[in-house]
């Protein structure tokens, strides 16, 4: 029942399970984003029809919520499944994905910004609460997660949009903001950005920043140290990678970072989480010694 695309964690423009995470959850990570690719895969399929992608991914919720444990059709969401048993995690956030993925089979425009953050909440955010549980943090955590999940989606929408549209007739660009600049979607399937069509992109990128501001909250909302360098250097790449989509044009190269420029956000990313973390340690301690007098009877003969 899957349809593989060949794409593997390599492939992505963010870490997924890197060594950054603790050892001990690097395993599930790896059920959960080939559970999450091989559902991905059905829903972009250009061989499927929209009936057969849906049944497929019906065929996916089914079998991570235990209501088929046999299916070896399904291998990769009983894999999931068994981990989510070992760790405690619901499946809920499986189920969500699913969710997401068949509403990209069927549907092909988005109306507005919400339309399509509310399409995100389905297809990006549950990662992050994936995430979130499996490290036990607290629910807390989520609005921050899910504002660092949804920007990454966008930005890959954006990095997408003209394959997206030329190979799915798909198109995540809020439709309002494309109709007051007045371009149609057939724009992307050009060789290059128009002027009315750059305008829409920095209109996305625009918001997505205000996405990554409340995402900066989320490294400094998590007790595991390891998991919040990640968080870290995922937001210092989504930042890194809005400021190239800002000034190269997605329809005429595939906009990605550098090995160079990755490495280095995820390197600023990491040291911004154990610099905060070390003045941290260290501002109880000074107000310790600052509360302990001179000893007593003591004077200053100075």
């Amino acid at each position: 029942m899957e349809t593989p695309s060949g794409k593997s964690a390599p492939d992505e423009n963010f870490p997924v399970g890197s060594r950054l995470l603790p050892a001990r959850f690097r395993p599930h990570v790896a059920a959960f984003y080939a559970y999450a690719r091989a559902i991905d895969d059905i829903a972009d399929n250009p061989d499927l029809a929209p009936e057969d992608k849906v049944a497929r991914l019906d065929g996916f919720a089914r079998a991570v919520s235990g209501a088929d444990s046999t299916d070896p059709a399904y291998r990769k969401a009983h894999d999931i499944r068994r981990s989510l048993a070992e760790t405690g995690v619901t499946h809920r956030h499986c189920v969500d994905l699913t969710r997401a993925f068949k509403q990209d089979a069927t549907r092909l425009r988005y109306d507005d910004w919400d339309d399509l953050i509310g399409y995100c909440s389905f297809s990006a955010a549950p990662v992050g609460r994936y995430l979130v549980d499996l490290h036990g943090e607290s629910v807390e955590a989520y609005p921050a997660s899910d504002a660092l999940c949804n920007a990454l989606q966008v930005l890959n929408h954006l990095q997408d949009c003209g394959d997206d549209y030329r190979a799915l007739d798909r198109v995540y660009l809020p439709q309002d903001w494309m109709a007051e600049a007045g371009i149609a979607v057939e724009a992307l399937g050009g060789s290059r950005t128009p002027a009315s069509l750059r305008r829409v992109l920095d209109r996305c990128l625009d918001a997505t920043d205000g996405l990554l501001a409340s995402a900066e909250r989320l490294p400094g909302e998590l007790r595991d140290t390891r998991f919040a360098m990640e968080a870290a250097a995922i937001v210092a790449i989504a930042r890194k990678l809005g400021r190239e989509l800002r000034r190269r044009d997605p329809l005429a190269e595939r906009v990605v970072l550098t090995k160079a420029q990755y490495a280095a956000c995820c390197a600023r990313g990491v040291g911004r989480v154990l610099f905060r973390r070390a003045v941290r340690r260290l501002r109880p301690a000074a107000a310790d010694a600052s509360r302990i007098g001179p000893p007593a009877g003591s004077r200053d003969h100075s």
